[in-house]
C-alpha cells in the first residue's frame, strides 16, 4: 500500500524500529485512538488495538490488562499531566514509545484550536529514561532522530541537525 513511501519521516523510522524489537505475532495495545500510523502498523501485519480516547491521566484501567504483550505509545506521554501513572500501571511486559524531545530553539507545542493537542512535557532523553526506570521499566534499546522540514530559515536548518524524536524499547522489570 505504501510502497516505501510514508506521509511522515517519523512513520518510516518508527516502523523500522518496531520491526527490530517486536514480533508481528504479539498483541499490541496502542495508546491513542486509531490514527494514520496505527493503520500503517495494521497494514504491515501487526496485531494492533487502539484505546478509545479515554483520559489516561484519570483512567488507566485500559493498560491494567494482561491481554496485550506490548504497549505502544507514539507521541502520547507529552500530552499527559502525569505519564508516570500510566507507565506504572501498564501490565504488558514490553513498551515501545516515542516522544518529541525538548528543543532549545522552540517552545513547547500548543494548539490554539484543539484543547487536547498540547504538550505538558517535552522531555530531554535522560528525563524520559529516568521516568521509565522509576515506573519499573528497563530500557533495552533507544535512538534519537531528526525531523527536517522543507522550509527556509534558521529553525528549519536547526531541525536538520538537531534530534527531535526519541524512541525507546523497554521491558518491565
Amino acid at each position: 500500500m505504501y510502497e516505501g513511501k510514508f506521509p511522515k519521516k517519523r512513520y518510516k523510522h518508527t516502523l523500522r524500529f518496531l520491526n527490530e524489537v517486536i514480533s508481528k505475532e504479539e498483541k499490541i495495545l496502542d495508546l491513542g485512538v486509531p490514527n494514520p500510523f496505527s493503520e500503517i502498523l495494521t497494514t504491515e501485519g501487526f496485531n494492533v488495538t487502539n484505546t478509545k480516547g479515554e483520559d489516561l491521566d484519570l483512567h488507566t484501567d485500559i493498560v491494567k490488562t494482561q491481554e496485550f504483550g506490548v504497549v505502544t505509545a507514539f507521541e502520547i506521554f507529552e500530552h499527559l499531566v502525569s505519564p508516570f501513572n500510566v507507565l506504572n500501571d501498564i501490565q504488558a511486559k514490553k513498551l515501545v514509545a516515542s516522544i518529541p524531545l525538548k528543543l532549545w530553539f522552540a517552545s513547547a507545542y500548543r494548539s490554539k484550536t484543539d484543547k487536547w493537542d498540547r504538550h505538558y512535557h517535552e522531555f530531554e532523553d535522560w528525563q524520559f529514561d529516568w521516568l521509565l526506570e522509576k515506573a519499573g521499566w528497563r530500557i533495552v534499546k533507544s535512538e534519537k532522530f531528526t525531523n527536517p522540514v522543507n522550509k527556509i530559515g534558521i529553525r528549519p536548518i536547526l531541525r536538520r541537525i538537531t534530534h527531535r524524536y526519541y524512541l525507546v524499547y523497554a521491558e518491565k522489570l
